[in-house]
């Protein structure tokens, strides 16, 4: 994958202050993977390649995970930006040649998550809420501690605030988040994996 061609492409497509936020998410990305030894180059494509089609219009984000046989789900169809990350990991496979099935699923999974992520998604989906572009909250700043020391409870926690959010602006919630957060509190809670 050629990353100048990507950010080519990405700013003809995206707000400058996105391009700040997808190198934030590529940086801290890398950061996680080589503290949980995981593929720091994987970590940096699924990171630069998250928000592929962020901007793409309802319509078109709808029409190609039909295409695509993308389950749309009641709130993904009341909320068609939801399904940026699945469409995102589609363009980086149709435009740029990605066919790493640990990429393609970290982009897939950065929004709502899902049960059993592997290392790779679970990275790219904190990296995502809590890259330092996100803020300097006590909240924020206390989730990227413990996104270096326990992946299951930070994705767990990391749910837990994006929930808060939703809830207080009176948004849709995805049945994902909720069973990506029931997943990882149960984890972290058996301490199961114990690499997680």
């Amino acid at each position: 994958m050629d990353r100048d061609r990507v950010l080519t492409w990405l700013r003809s497509r995206v707000p400058q202050s996105r391009i700040a936020h997808i190198l934030g998410v590529e940086q801290m990305a890398i950061e996680l993977a080589c503290h949980y030894q995981v593929d720091r180059q994987k970590a940096a494509a699924a990171g630069l390649l998250h928000d592929l089609a962020k901007y793409f219009k309802p319509q078109l984000l709808l029409e190609i995970a039909r295409t695509e046989g993308i389950d749309i789900d009641p709130v993904s169809a009341a909320t068609p930006h939801l399904l940026h990350a699945d469409v995102s990991a589609i363009v980086a496979r149709d435009t740029f040649g990605v066919n790493d099935a640990e990429i393609l699923s970290a982009i897939a999974n950065h929004t709502l998550g899902r049960p059993g992520m592997d290392k790779l998604s679970c990275i790219v989906f904190l990296a995502d809420t809590l890259e330092p572009g996100r803020g300097n909250t006590p909240e924020l700043e206390s989730l990227r501690q413990v996104s270096y020391q326990n992946l299951a409870k930070a994705v767990w926690l990391t749910c837990d605030y994006s929930l808060k959010f939703l809830l207080d602006t009176h948004c849709l919630i995805h049945p994902r988040t909720i069973a990506t957060r029931n997943c990882f509190l149960q984890a972290a809670k058996e301490k199961q994996p114990s690499t997680l």
